[in-house]
């Protein structure tokens, strides 16, 4: 069965079980209705995925794994913070008026910084180590730029990558301040995974470990019945991950460029309410 699927029901039970509720506390987030949106939440998550053993998808229901990759490829590929970019309307709540979300994610991940080696932005600074410097320590990346929060329509919630070769293998940690546990959680893991399946890829490197890190990891008030509902099911196998293996240049992916064999999952649990 699939592993991705047993941390997900052991989060979600720990969450319900040991998780603090937000409910005597002020609330940011609101529903459409305009009532406070509360939390049951668990602090410090840390969730390991083995690339090399299978794909972290989920089974216990869909996960839209191709509009999972074509926003990782927005941010880290187009470096874009355009909605007109991304071909899907995730991101359309936030976006101002001029049709972006203001300098975040693939803003920053854009902006070139000096080094001693040249000038890059911070992909192709990835790019740069993981070929020319595979085995420092020095590998990462950071779109939490304190000096451009103020015009960022939402502060990055998926914030930190940090890359580290053991041999032949690559492994990243993914650092995350908050995760709605029901629409994010399987979303950034399949995204992340394939990033490292990229990565890993162009460099002449085989996918390791996705270690992610998740302050803050919530279930909202109105999810609970559904998540009771989603882990109540039995997982399946995992499909079987395949990437056209001629790519050899990160920026000459596109989305059709990877596929998922024998995924099967349970039944929708139709429309989820997003808070915002």
């Amino acid at each position: 069965m699939s592993r991705a699927d047993n941390i997900f029901i052991d989060n979600c039970k720990d969450i319900l079980l040991n998780g603090y509720s937000t409910e005597n506390e002020k609330s940011r987030p609101k529903w459409e209705d305009g009532s406070p949106a509360y939390t049951i939440k668990k602090f410090g998550v840390i969730n390991r995925y083995d690339l090399s053993e299978e794909f972290p998808i989920l089974t216990l229901r869909f996960t839209n794994w191709k509009a999972a990759i074509d926003e990782i490829l927005w941010i880290w590929q187009k470096k874009s913070n355009k909605i007109s970019e991304l071909n899907s309307h995730i991101w359309d709540q936030w976006a101002g008026k001029d049709g972006t979300i203001g300098k975040a994610y693939g803003y920053q991940l854009g902006i070139k910084h000096r080094y001693r080696e040249g000038e890059f932005d911070q992909v192709d600074r990835v790019l740069f180590d993981l070929k020319n410097n595979p085995y420092s320590r020095r590998i990462m990346t950071s779109i939490y730029n304190f000096a451009d929060l103020n015009e960022m329509n939402l502060y990055p919630c998926a914030y930190s990558m940090t890359f580290n070769v053991t041999g032949n293998r690559l492994n990243a940690i993914l650092n995350q301040r908050s995760q709605d546990t029901l629409m994010a959680n399987n979303w950034n893991v399949v995204q992340y995974s394939v990033l490292v399946h990229m990565l890993s890829q162009v460099s002449g490197l085989v996918p390791g470990e996705l270690v992610h890190v998740i302050s803050d990891m919530h279930i909202y008030d109105r999810h609970v019945d559904m998540v009771r509902e989603l882990i109540s099911r039995e997982p399946k196998p995992a499909p079987k991950f395949t990437i056209n293996s001629k790519i050899k240049n990160f920026y000459d992916f596109t989305v059709d460029d990877f596929n998922l064999e024998g995924y099967e999952y349970g039944p929708s649990l139709g429309k989820i309410p997003v808070a915002v």
